[in-house]
């Protein structure tokens, strides 16, 4: 995915909160193809985000939210959207959220949406009664790390695994609401 910011206008991204038919398919897809152009992961990294987003599609509860970001292809016809990113909170406990699927395309980076869908995040899971959210991330990801940190997101654990077509150490981040 190459960047396209001269395409990408910020005032023809939306960011909206509800999930329509296609959406779940590309949001693993736009995971798939970030993922495995900027780290070289493989196919089984698809799996590993669609089983969980397929169960929240199907059973999400008011204390769960999805954003979905979009970049307008034409002004035309409101289907001539494409979905450049995505962030959710799910449910891991009573007490506890999950920040998740906190990706944004390449040509929308560096506009301010990354750290926009994360404070929303942090503000829903406070507003719906959390005590606290915590989330993964991999060490490679270092503007993710900081935008973090920045949040008062404090490294709880880490770990390195074999998985999705090499060795990646995944780090957990939380934070106290």
């Amino acid at each position: 995915m190459k960047p396209r910011r001269p395409e990408t206008e910020k005032n023809s991204i939306s960011i909206r909160k509800d999930l329509r038919p296609g959406d779940i398919g590309m949001v693993i897809h736009l995971h798939g193809v970030v993922y495995a152009e900027e780290q070289g992961w493989d196919e089984t990294f698809d799996g590993y985000v669609a089983a969980p987003l397929a169960e929240f599609a199907t059973s999400r509860s008011e204390r769960e939210r999805i954003w979905i970001v979009e970049v307008a292809e034409s002004a035309e016809r409101e289907t001539d959207r494409r979905i450049v990113g995505s962030a959710a909170v799910v449910e891991a406990s009573e007490g506890e959220a999950q920040l998740r699927w906190l990706l944004l395309a390449p040509e929308v980076r560096g506009l301010g949406l990354g750290r926009r869908l994360a404070e929303e995040a942090v503000e829903f899971s406070r507003s719906v009664g959390y005590s606290s959210i915590f989330l993964w991330t991999v060490r490679a990801l270092e503007t993710a790390e900081g935008l973090y940190h920045s949040l008062g997101f404090e490294e709880t654990e880490e770990k390195t695994s074999d998985i999705w077509g090499g060795v990646v150490t995944e780090v957990r981040y939380d934070l106290k609401l």
